[in-house]
């Protein structure tokens, strides 16, 4: 399939491969199909491959004239994406691919997240495959499955067969930032057994929406109100005008993704509408005014019914207590280094099914010992509503390497091709070095990319220029090594 609606785009071969990864689904858990085609492109350009169990893939290219005795150098990206889509869009993402298009600036999904984290870097590697007359070292591209549910993928992938110890991640969302180090982290769950029984009295639904939402880890900082714990304090307030039984709830859809929207439905024995909805025009000022989140919308709707399949008074006031107890946002900042998130939780989704509530978490730190104090928090938590708890997808903290020869080659050549240096920072969100370091001994990782914008919603875009300029930086940092 040849790039029709990014057609035109410079560099032509990079759009032209990540709008084919776009007509692909490849949300994480659902990666075969995209795998698949990565082995069908390894085969049509004759280079070697492994694909592993979990879909991983490995591409091994030769250095091109002059370079092929040069110590290889590890290209790596994850093929998986966030979806997300807009409440009115159609999009099935087990089945189709994105609808994705341009305004000459950007490129973004209509309705959907892009998957530019981190379809760019699969792009990317292709890209620097298939073009022969591009001077390069041996390339080793490792492109792993369902790093944003877990780093799944990284975590069991072998990669005792590979050579290179230089390492080039391009999972980064700002032009001119090279990450060296990174916060490890988790996923936490808490599981509240319910049961049901007929409850008859007029049904109102509580919503939350409009809220910015954005990644756990890259946005965490910047204040942003989280509907799930909106909608807790939504009905606990509520509940202090009248008796309910929740019936349904659910908000959030990703653990590291901020959740922008909440419903709720309950039956609310006694209940005065306007009552209601004078609790949600106060705790929407609040939510305007404390979190900056303008748009943010918080209302109660009466519900064509009367009674239905609910949970306890007894019940409904212990997911409710989860939800107001649940520790979320930034628990600590990094003394050494203003400005940097050091330990932080995201209580990304909340669902009422017919058996049990349940909240799920994303938990970072740079400090395993306060990673591992959140956890037993929210064990805790768990353990005074009579919940259950797990956690899971533990990964590693990458750590700061005092020398580097990638980073000074970096460095330099940024330097010289852009007049400036570039910023070399640590970050709060998760990337997947920590778990390569673990497995290649003396592993030199810089992690970089192009200009991204609200990662994991709707509203993702990848800048067009910024794509054209780190392609010409990769080319130049592979010349130099």
């Amino acid at each position: 399939m040849e790039a029709v609606k990014l057609a035109g785009l410079e560099p032509a071969s990079v759009f032209g491969y990540f709008e084919k990864l776009c007509c692909m689904p490849h949300g994480s858990g659902n990666t075969k199909i995209i795998s698949d085609y990565l082995v069908s492109f390894a085969k049509e350009q004759g280079v070697r491959y492994i694909q592993d169990g979990l879909n991983n893939v490995i591409l091994f290219a030769n250095g091109t004239v002059g370079y092929e005795d040069h110590e290889p150098v590890i290209i790596q990206g994850h093929m998986d994406m966030v979806c997300e889509k807009d409440a009115d869009c159609s999009i099935n993402f087990e089945t189709d691919g994105l609808d994705v298009t341009h305004d000459g600036s950007y490129v973004f999904a209509k309705g959907t997240t892009l998957g530019g984290d981190d379809g760019i870097a699969v792009a990317y590697a292709l890209a620097l495959i298939a073009d022969k007359s591009i001077p390069h070292p041996p390339l080793e591209v490792v492109i792993t499955v369902d790093e944003e549910t877990g780093m799944y993928g990284a975590a069991g992938i072998d990669l005792s067969m590979l050579r290179g110890r230089k390492l080039l991640n391009i999972d980064s969302e700002e032009e001119g930032v090279f990450t060296v180090s990174c916060a490890g982290g988790a996923r936490a769950n808490i599981t509240l057994p319910v049961t049901r029984h007929a409850v008859y009295g007029p049904c109102v639904k509580l919503v939350v929406d409009g809220l910015a939402g954005g990644h756990s880890g890259v946005e965490i900082d910047k204040g942003r109100a989280n509907a799930n714990k909106v909608m807790g304090e939504f009905m606990s307030e509520s509940k202090k005008l009248m008796p309910l039984c929740l019936t349904g709830l659910e908000g959030g859809s990703k653990d590291n993704a901020i959740p922008r929207s909440c419903t709720a439905t309950l039956v609310a024995m006694g209940m005065e509408i306007e009552r209601i909805n004078g609790v949600a025009e106060a705790l929407q000022a609040k939510i305007r005014a404390e979190y900056n989140e303008p748009d943010a919308l918080v209302y109660a709707d009466n519900v064509d019914a009367l009674g239905g399949n609910a949970l306890s008074t007894q019940l409904t006031d212990k997911v409710i207590g989860l939800l107001c107890g649940a520790p979320n946002g930034i628990q600590a900042m990094c003394a050494d280094m203003p400005g940097l998130v050091q330990t932080s939780l995201n209580l990304g989704v909340a669902k009422l099914d017919k058996e049990a509530f349940s909240m799920t978490f994303s938990v970072r730190s740079s400090v395993n010992g306060e990673k591992t104090e959140l956890l037993e928090r929210l064990e805790k938590l768990a353990g005074m509503y009579d919940a259950s708890y797990e956690s899971r997808g533990h990964y590693p903290a990458w750590e700061y390497k005092a020398d580097s020869e990638l980073r000074d080659v970096m460095v330099a050549e940024y330097t010289k091709m852009f007049g400036a240096e570039p910023k070399v920072v640590s970050i709060h969100a998760g990337l997947e070095c920590g778990l390569l370091g673990e497995k290649i001994e003396g592993l030199d990782a810089v992690s970089i990319g192009p200009e991204m914008h609200d990662i994991h919603t709707s509203r993702e875009r990848l800048g067009i220029a910024s794509t054209a300029r780190m392609w010409e930086f990769i080319k130049a940092v592979l010349k130099a090594l």
